[in-house]
C-alpha cells in the first residue's frame, strides 16, 4: 500500500456528499409538504392584529365607552362591539382617524346593565377566523 495515494485517491467523497445533500433536501421537502397538508401554511400568514383597548362605564348615564389605547390601526369593517347591549351592537361606528381605528379613537354602547359583558372582535376580511381584542366584565 502506497501512502502518497491515500492522500490523493478521493474516490468516496463524492458519494458521501450527494448522500448528506439528499437527505437534506428529502427532510426540507417533507417539511414544507407536511407544513401545508396540515395547514398551518394558511396560519403563519394570518395574523390576529395586536392592539389595546380601554373601557370606561359612566353609571349615570349607563353609557360604556371604549377606546382605542394603543397598538396597530384596525379597519373598522373588521372589528365589532358583542355582547349584552341595548345599543350599539355590531360593527365600530365610533370615531376613526381616516380610514383605521387608531390610538385615540372612541366608541361608545349601552350596555343593558352595569354588570354586562361587552367583547371588541376582531374579524379577519376573508371570515376565516376572529380574535376578541378586549372584554369588559362591567363594574
Amino acid at each position: 500500500m502506497n501512502p502518497k495515494q491515500l492522500f490523493t485517491d478521493d474516490d468516496a467523497v463524492s458519494p458521501v456528499i450527494g448522500v448528506i445533500l439528499m437527505v437534506a433536501i428529502t427532510v426540507i421537502l417533507a417539511a414544507v409538504i407536511a407544513t401545508f397538508v396540515l395547514g398551518l401554511g394558511d396560519q403563519v400568514s394570518q395574523n390576529n392584529p395586536q392592539a389595546s383597548f380601554s373601557f370606561s362605564y359612566d353609571s349615570g348615564t349607563g353609557d360604556l365607552t371604549i377606546s382605542h389605547d394603543g397598538g396597530a390601526g384596525i379597519d373598522p369593517d373588521n372589528l365589532f362591539i358583542r355582547g349584552d347591549l341595548s345599543s350599539g351592537s355590531g360593527k365600530w361606528t365610533g370615531s376613526t382617524s381616516g380610514s383605521e381605528v387608531k390610538a385615540g379613537n372612541s366608541y361608545t354602547v349601552e350596555p343593558n346593565s352595569d354588570s354586562s359583558t361587552v367583547n371588541v372582535i376582531w374579524e379577519n376580511p376573508n371570515g376565516d377566523n376572529s380574535a376578541t381584542l378586549g372584554t369588559w366584565n362591567g363594574n
